[in-house]
């Protein structure tokens, strides 16, 4: 009987051990005859002509659904800022003339996105222009006097908020008085290059 119970025992283990392996040890196998996994490919000329053939899309030739991308247009953005700023040209004033002669600093980013084959553009930037000024009189004397404009943070749709801070070299021989009026003089700028910068924003968004 002990024989007897031990061996029914002994195969009911086995069967135990047989089902749990049969789940734990599960490995699915690849067929020989299975897909290779897709490999990348460079774009061929006949490819290009291809796409060319096809509807337009936004966006790179390897997204041709129109899904998300973004490209990076910093350095063409701030070249144009600056060569549109530098074309302002002369402002003559009550008391003088002015004109931008530099872009010291233009520190921004600039992006195109596309969107389910939709453009959107997007940039914040901030600058200080230097100022130089002819023939301001104080007194009986004509002048030159030198400054900067810094202009704080602005980004897409912002350009009618945009704000300016004008600051002069220190000019120990120029009263208190002539001063602030030159600074607000100076902040006539605000306006042609508000126009500039709407003008960058268009260009940017026919890229």
């Amino acid at each position: 009987m002990e024989g007897g119970a031990m061996s029914l025992s002994s195969e009911s283990r086995k069967e135990e051990e047989q089902q749990g392996t049969s789940y734990t040890y599960w490995v699915r196998q690849v067929a020989e005859d299975a897909a290779p996994p897709p490999v990348p490919r460079k774009l061929s000329p006949q490819d290009i002509l291809s796409a060319q053939s096809q509807p337009s899309t936004l966006g790179s030739l390897w997204n041709r659904a129109g899904t998300w991308e973004e490209k990076n247009v910093n350095k063409w953005a701030t070249d144009r800022i600056k060569e549109l700023l530098l074309s302002v040209g002369t402002l003559e004033f009550s008391g003088g003339k002015a004109e931008i002669s530099d872009v010291f600093k233009c520190v921004g980013d600039a992006f195109l996105v596309t969107v389910r084959n939709k453009k959107r553009v997007s940039y914040t930037y901030e600058l200080t222009l230097k100022v130089k000024g002819r023939e301001w009189i104080f007194g009986e004397e004509k002048n030159t006097v030198k400054g900067q404009i810094d202009i704080p943070e602005f980004s897409f749709g912002e350009l009618d908020d945009l704000q300016m801070e004008v600051r002069l070299s220190e000019e120990k021989d120029i009263l208190r008085q002539d001063k602030l009026r030159v600074s607000k003089d100076l902040k006539l700028f605000l306006q042609p290059v508000r126009e500039k910068l709407l003008q960058f924003e268009q260009e940017l968004k026919d890229i």
